[in-house]
């Protein structure tokens, strides 16, 4: 339940309005990677998101600013956003001949992010290995990592990334 100029106790409210409460309760992670997901399901607009951006505290404004339509996960969202913080630009969603589409780029690094809905079972695996060994023919140097890496492992995926660049 929120109090606030925009909403009084229980109820749904607007996404935008969702979207500034999130930021003030649960942090700056959890609302960039809420907002991607807004953008990228077209749930806010322009306008929205400038609404959004004058609501939020100073230290979430720029993250307003570096959020993106294009990325397709939650995953996707923390570590760019991870990433930039250490630096390191990461391109999003590039395709790759021979490979297909990968969720980050960075120099001739992909970084694979494996969501448990989307990768689990041995057939979904296997794919994914060749996908890594056509990455490795063509020159590139695939890590791939799962959620569980990701939200619970984070200095581990961090240094594993380091390490390689």
């Amino acid at each position: 339940m929120h109090r606030d100029a925009h909403s009084r106790g229980f109820g749904v409210v607007p996404v935008r309005v969702a979207l500034v409460q999130v930021a003030k309760c649960l942090g700056g992670d959890v609302f960039f990677a809420a907002l991607e997901s807004a953008l990228k399901k077209q749930l806010i607009s322009r306008a929205d998101r400038a609404w959004i951006r004058a609501r939020v505290a100073h230290r979430h404004r720029r993250l307003v600013d570096f959020a993106r339509l294009d990325v397709e996960s939650g995953l996707e969202s923390l570590t760019r956003l991870r990433l930039h913080e250490l630096g390191i630009s990461a391109r999003t969603q590039v395709r790759i001949t021979g490979v297909g589409i990968v969720d980050l780029l960075i120099d001739r690094v992909i970084i694979e992010l494996d969501g448990r809905e989307n990768h689990e079972g041995p057939s979904k695996r296997h794919k994914d290995l060749k996908r890594d060994a056509a990455a490795t023919r063509r020159g590139y140097r695939p890590l791939r990592f799962d959620y569980e890496m990701v939200i619970h492992e984070w200095p581990l995926v961090q240094a594993t990334i380091l390490a390689v660049l």
